[in-house]
């Protein structure tokens, strides 16, 4: 069972650890706007790797289904 280790208060956030059994941090308990900003942080990274992909393509014309294979193929972009 999860136990809570700490509550870490910022200036807007407070963030809860929980242990394993082996009392090591592994989990943490975010409030639900900090894990939204999370998640559209990372959705933003993926969408410039995407955008730098096409960049390197300037010049040739090619489908969205062949972009999307070539990216797949390089793991650049989840099946």
């Amino acid at each position: 069972m999860a136990t809570v280790t700490a509550k870490v208060k910022t200036k807007k956030r407070t963030k809860q650890f929980l242990e394993d059994s082996q009392g090591q941090r592994a989990w943490v308990v975010l409030p639900i706007e900090e894990y939204d900003e999370l998640v559209e942080a990372a959705e933003q990274r993926v969408d410039i790797r995407r955008l730098e992909a096409g960049k390197k393509l300037k010049g040739k014309d090619i489908s969205l289904e062949e972009l999307k294979t070539k990216l797949i193929f390089k793991g650049k972009l989840a099946s």
